[in-house]
């Protein structure tokens, strides 16, 4: 944790480290010291542009007790969803537990009762959509890798790479950035300016048969930010193209190294400190990519559509009710199993039928 203190030296900003590093989830940071993670994420060249002293505290992990009660310092940390949409679905599963059970076990349940549980349930497929067209629509209208020079990967033939991870995965270098995107479509930004940027790439050579294992994105210090599996980036046809156009756009020097081999294993990259890099820079087997990649899976959780869905359709009878109110209900039970359930249905089929599949030279 990096705290920035003012004049009367109560902290006003924390920086939680391991927010802030890129390859946080690849290498754990109980291998990494606090100077290399102030180095790796900026922070120390950005403390000494400001001109702010910095210094460890010699009592880290204590509770600091310079702030008033009930005040807290701001946190720079990174949300994957907003509050609103947690307070939102909340709020909702509330209403119906309350309206749909509570208050017909006291007898008192009308056709009003229905209509508030249904809308209250229909809160958690909702905020779901919404955050997820407003993340749509940003994303559209987001221009941070426009002008970008775009490394496509070119695959060995008949290695299994899929069409997921040939439309997906690809190196951007931009004017002060070096952007990786894995098979999930996730995004590693690495600056390419002072001893934390790329300042090196290093092609990993088998010991023997000379062959290229791997690629090595290096900084200053020497120290390996990204690794890129040959095999999957560069053996291709089209790999030499693509090396070629990689160093070409980061213009740094390239030098060849030769790993050290283990007798333990034919893996390369084992003992690699990014051996989970390898991992997610090649094609994932179909059914972890499609868990991996789901809306429930990945952010609410994979029981999710069929319990609502269950919940929902305990009102789907009010359908053919007398009373709008009850009609309504019906209207919006029906609603919410189509928005739990549709997602999940399309994710699967465009997954099997399409983003898993192997590329063949006849369909790339």
């Amino acid at each position: 944790m990096v705290d920035f203190k003012g004049a009367d030296e109560k902290t006003i900003l924390q920086v939680p480290l391991a927010e802030w590093l890129p390859e946080a989830g690849l290498v754990g940071l109980l291998h990494l010291s606090p100077a290399q993670c102030l180095d790796r994420t900026g922070l120390r060249r950005l403390v000494t542009d400001l001109g702010i002293p910095l210094k460890e505290s010699p009592d880290f992990g204590e509770r600091s007790d310079d702030q008033a009660p009930g005040v807290r310092p701001d946190r720079a940390v990174h949300r994957d969803l907003p509050a609103w949409h947690n307070w939102a679905r909340g709020i909702g599963m509330l209403v119906w537990f309350v309206f749909f059970l509570v208050i017909p076990m006291t007898g008192n349940g009308s056709a009003w009762t229905a209509f508030i549980a249904a809308a209250g349930l229909f809160l958690m497929p909702g905020a779901d959509l919404v955050v997820r067209l407003l993340q749509r629509m940003r994303d559209r209208r987001d221009t941070s890798l426009a002008g970008a020079d775009i490394v496509v990967l070119a695959p060995e033939a008949g290695g299994g790479a899929t069409r997921r991870f040939c439309g997906t995965a690809a190196v951007r270098v931009l004017p002060q950035d070096v952007v990786l995107t894995d098979t999930l479509g996730e995004e590693r930004w690495i600056p390419r300016g002072g001893a934390h940027g790329v300042g090196k790439l290093v092609r990993l050579m088998h010991p023997t048969m000379g062959s290229v294992l791997g690629v090595e994105f290096r900084d200053g210090t020497n120290a390996s930010r990204a690794l890129l599996p040959w095999q999957w980036w560069f053996a291709g046809a089209q790999g030499q193209e693509a090396w070629s156009k990689l160093v070409t756009a980061l213009g740094v020097p390239v030098s060849d190294e030769k790993v050290r081999h283990s007798q333990k294993t034919d893996l390369w990259w084992q003992n690699h400190e990014l051996a989970a890099d390898v991992r997610r820079m090649s094609p994932m087997e179909a059914k972890e990519a499609r868990t991996q990649t789901g809306w429930h899976s990945s952010f609410i959780g994979s029981g999710e559509p069929f319990i609502v869905s269950v919940f929902a359709a305990l009102l789907l009878p009010q359908l053919v009710s007398d009373q709008w109110p009850a009609r309504v209900a019906g209207v919006l039970a029906a609603l919410t199993v189509i928005a739990e359930l549709a997602p999940v249905v399309t994710h699967q089929l465009a997954a099997r039928l399409k983003l898993d599949r192997p590329v063949t030279p006849e369909s790339p």
